[in-house]
């Protein structure tokens, strides 16, 4: 019987495949933090005292479903596409990666991020990366419960559409499935704290341009979101053996 957990062998740490798939996160989450954070720069841009409006969240959700879906679908079939540390949590919480791929993806995740806030930061002449705090009148315990609760939906939908073996063809249009769950989480917690799910998309901002206002939410809440999403699929829905750990596999990368 195979085990569900997995620490990784000794040759995954420079095996090609595990070369490529680190690279492909580190790539398409570079192509989704540089268009969802510089959404909310061009927004500046155009609108100096930051009053967005309805129209402003509306551009800034539909910027990260765009730019989550590009990342999603290209790099699916190298590394998953999980572009999402909280994302690779769930996926090691219910024994789809092993211990040393999800390092090395959250790793690149966060470099990614961070690269693409210091070349945001460069092409638009210095602007400061904005990235997320609880907006005012808004304790910290209810920004936390709001990622929480968004991130626990994101992860649902990629259990679903992209990780559930008996998934079928929901493989297909599992990128698009995702994509809009983001968005649409967006236009609900974007007004309240932002709605990262993501901590690289929090960390390479904030880091980059220095606003670490409540950023530990960013952090806690996807992890614990995606933790509690993964657990209820994983052995509430799939209820299946473990997870037999391949070579590779394109929709639900697993370790040697």
């Amino acid at each position: 019987m195979p085990r569900r957990y997995a620490f990784g062998r000794a040759d995954e740490a420079t095996h090609p495949d595990s070369v490529k798939a680190t690279l492909s996160e580190f790539l398409s989450t570079f192509i989704f933090v540089f268009a969802g954070e510089g959404s909310v720069l061009a927004l500046d841009k155009m609108y100096t005292d930051r009053a967005f409006g309805a129209s402003g969240l509306v551009v800034t959700a539909l910027a990260h479903a765009l730019s989550f879906f590009a990342a999603v679908a290209s790099s699916m079939n190298v590394s998953g596409g999980h572009v999402n540390p909280a994302i690779t949590f769930a996926a090691l919480v219910g024994g789809r990666v092993s211990v040393l791929r999800a390092v090395y993806y959250w790793i690149a995740q966060l470099l990614g991020a961070v690269v693409a806030s210091l070349l945001l930061r460069l092409s638009t002449d210095g602007m400061r990366p904005v990235g997320f705090s609880v907006a005012g009148g808004i304790g910290e315990l209810h920004g936390l419960l709001m990622e929480i609760i968004l991130t626990f939906g994101l992860v649902y939908t990629v259990y679903a559409t992209a990780i559930d073996p008996k998934r079928g063809s929901m493989g297909t249009i599992a990128p698009l499935a995702i994509a809009f769950i983001v968005g649409a989480n967006v236009l609900v917690g974007g007004p309240f704290e932002g709605a990262s799910m993501n901590p690289a998309r929090a960390f390479g901002p904030a880091l980059v341009g220095w606003r670490w206002r409540n950023h530990w939410i960013y952090w806690v809440g996807p992890f614990v979101g995606a933790a509690l999403s993964a657990l209820i699929y994983e052995f509430g829905i799939i209820q299946s053996e473990a997870p037999i750990h391949t070579h590779h596999q394109p929709l639900a990368p697993e370790d040697y």
